[in-house]
């Protein structure tokens, strides 16, 4: 059976209207590999190049990427096959397991927001500070004119890389492998690191951090450092200045009500205690106990009979 006769049943099985030229054997790959790599509507990439022509969509086909997708979306960076950023967006907000992704970006940071279904929200985001310490801001080319744009591509290429591997396979970002210079050992072995990338926390949402703060309170005041509970909270989710404030203001208190209970004596045994004392400064020290008492009338009682007391020693 001919490869156009192949072609011409399958499309057959196709609903009216709908024209597809994917290949169905190896040979029709091929076939269509080398019409592809004549044409004129390719990427440089592929012009004269059948073998990268079908290369790349076998690698498309694995990432449901259509033939001539594949060879739009597919650049060959540094010697490595990758997606474009736009591609790549696109392959995640079509899979099932993706929730949502949204993209923002404050003038000088961009942040790429996405969820997973049945996963908290991850944040990744990239700035000019980070650009810098790259060596990517003021550079020739995008990063120059278009500064917001690499921004943007950069913090997409983290957020999805990191939360949806499976979706794309382990396939690089060309907008990352773009600004490897080709003289470094990464650009020759093809690795990928371009600078860390800043994960940021979602805040914790006020309702909860309002249900769980008195049973922190607890634990700090059952013995846990304060810096341990500030560490776990951070790694569930980030805890703004406020809340942390507040945290640190309800262990004080909570502090100060245990020292005032373990430290104020009672009134009538002080007194008791400051009538019978026969040392000036033994009476001295149960004068200085007198402070801790929170009652002001008992606390003016009690300064009179340590007056009259301390007369009488001082006397004798």
């Amino acid at each position: 059976m001919s490869n156009a006769l192949t072609a011409q049943q399958s499309t057959a099985l196709r609903p009216a209207g709908q024209f597809d030229l994917s290949p169905q054997t190896f040979d029709q790959a091929l076939t269509f590999s080398q019409y592809l790599a004549d044409s004129d509507l390719v990427p440089k990439d592929f012009k004269g190049k059948p073998g990268n022509c079908l290369i790349a969509m076998q690698w498309g086909s694995e990432l449901g990427l259509k033939p001539l997708q594949s060879l739009q979306n597919l650049a060959v960076i540094n010697g490595r096959p990758a997606l474009w950023g736009d591609a790549v967006i696109a392959l995640v907000m079509a899979s099932p397991v993706c929730e949502y992704v949204t993209e923002d970006d404050d003038g000088e940071t961009a942040f790429c927001r996405v969820k997973r279904k049945g996963a908290p929200e991850q944040v990744r985001s990239f700035s000019m500070d980070d650009a810098r310490k790259a060596g990517l801001a003021g550079k020739q080319g995008p990063w120059t004119q278009y500064p917001k744009r690499m921004r943007q591509m950069r913090a997409r290429a983290f957020a999805l890389r990191d939360v949806f591997p499976d979706v794309l396979r382990g396939m690089p970002i060309a907008e990352e492998l773009q600004d490897i210079p080709t003289d470094t050992p990464a650009a020759s072995h093809g690795e990928r690191h371009m600078g860390q990338a800043e994960v940021v926390q979602p805040e914790w949402p006020a309702d909860r951090w309002a249900a769980g703060l008195q049973k922190w309170v607890d634990g700090i005041a059952a013995g846990k450092p304060l810096a341990d509970v500030l560490a776990w909270l951070n790694s569930k989710a980030k805890v703004t200045a406020e809340q942390e404030q507040q945290l640190r203001d309800e262990v004080a208190k909570r502090q100060q009500v245990a020292d005032t209970s373990t430290t104020a004596p009672d009134p009538e045994k002080l007194g008791a205690e400051i009538k019978a004392c026969t040392d000036l400064n033994k009476l001295y020290d149960l004068g200085n106990q007198i402070e801790t008492i929170a009652d002001p009338s008992q606390q003016a009682t009690l300064t009179d009979i340590f007056d009259a007391r301390a007369a009488e020693l001082e006397q004798a």
